[in-house]
């Protein structure tokens, strides 16, 4: 995954002032959520307080916490603050398995690059003898960027009070309605995986239909694998089917993203082209060395690295290493470890349980020239 949508948060942080990071549970599942929120970030609030936050930055968070009231059931919220300003506002996917809230010389954003990372673009379509719905949605967004709304000619597809042949008739209108249907339906599909790059485009509906659109996209495929899920576009029933299919086939197809990295980390590591561990890791990126970074989410017993506000993508185990750079601070290793990959155009994958890996820290190596 790349991490450049993550670099706004490494700009005008202002002198060395130190940054807030909060990640809270925004879920809009409840009659009383707003409220159950407003508890959330008073706790997160008095915390930062603690910990000497300037209420100027307690301010500002002020007025952009409360996560996206449009959106209904499970979700969170990431934000970031310094000297006063707001440097970004996340909404994720699922919402975090424990609020935080820390003040760091640096942005914590690990929760949001794990949320984005469990995402991937894709196309949902659920086709009838009508038409088509087709929505594209980009990595971790909750509206479609693309939507099409298609329904073909319903003029021959009702009942006929006749005899054998004008039943035959009848059936023959009626499968050109559905292949002419399909066939517009298969040009959204592709249109819509295209606009968002898809990884998977998940497919449900009329068996009939469904089959005369397998057909259509076999013979020019989209991008994205195809997956074929249940659940349809006939009633509010249907579509919270095709939305709870929808859902275990991201996660499988997320999982199955995931486990080949994981693959192809265990044949690197096997052949020198990977490292793992956070001194080992720490030295790849300070060099430019890494392609992807590869973090568990569990951080509990994250050990203290150094790096320099002069160059973001050095680090170090000792501070004697930056000799007498002034600018030499110390932080929690995986905020570090994030800023050097961002700074360097590193990619970044979980480390998803059971994998284990030195420190919860690996890195693909880019292949030298």
């Amino acid at each position: 995954m790349d991490l450049a949508f993550l670099q706004p948060l490494y700009e005008d942080t202002g002198d060395a002032a130190p940054v807030v990071s909060v990640h809270l549970d925004t879920t809009r599942a409840a009659h009383d959520a707003d409220k159950q929120i407003e508890l959330r970030w008073r706790a997160a609030r008095r915390s930062l307080a603690e910990q000497g936050a300037a209420e100027a930055d307690l301010a500002v968070l002020d007025g952009a916490v409360g996560g996206v009231a449009e959106v209904p059931g499970p979700q969170g919220e990431a934000l970031f603050a310094s000297a006063g300003r707001l440097l970004g506002a996340f909404t994720l996917v699922e919402p975090p398995a424990r609020d935080s809230a820390r003040m760091l010389p640096v942005p914590d954003p690990l929760g949001v690059a794990v949320d984005r990372d469990h995402q991937l673009p894709h196309v949902v379509v659920a086709v009838d003898r009508e038409g088509a719905d087709v929505e594209a949605y980009p990595a971790a967004a909750h509206a479609p960027a693309f939507r099409r709304t298609f329904n073909g000619s319903t003029l021959h597809i009702s009942r006929v009070r006749a005899g054998a042949e004008a039943m035959a008739s009848y059936h023959r209108r009626t499968v050109h309605v559905w292949e002419e249907n399909t066939s517009v339906a298969a040009d959204d599909v592709r249109a819509a995986a295209a606009e968002v790059g898809a990884a998977v485009v998940l497919i449900a509906g009329d068996p009939k239909a469904l089959g005369l659109l397998r057909e259509n996209l076999t013979a020019r495929p989209p991008a994205g694998e195809l997956v074929y899920v249940e659940g349809g576009r006939t009633d509010a029933s249907a579509r919270q089917g095709l939305r709870a299919s929808v859902d275990e086939a991201m996660r499988e197809a997320m999982a199955r993203s995931h486990q080949e990295v994981l693959r192809r980390l265990d044949e690197e590591l096997a052949g020198g082209r990977a490292a793992e561990g956070i001194p080992a890791v720490e030295e790849a990126l300070s060099q430019g060395r890494v392609e992807t970074l590869l973090l568990a989410a569990d951080r509990g017993a994250d050990p203290t690295l150094y790096a320099s506000r002069r160059d973001p993508r050095l680090l170090g185990t000792d501070p004697a290493a930056f000799g007498d750079d002034p600018t030499v601070f110390s932080a929690p290793a995986a905020p570090l470890l994030l800023r050097s990959a961002v700074a360097g155009g590193t990619a970044f994958t979980e480390l998803l349980p059971p994998a284990r890996h030195t420190d919860g820290v690996a890195a693909l190596l880019r292949h030298q020239v």
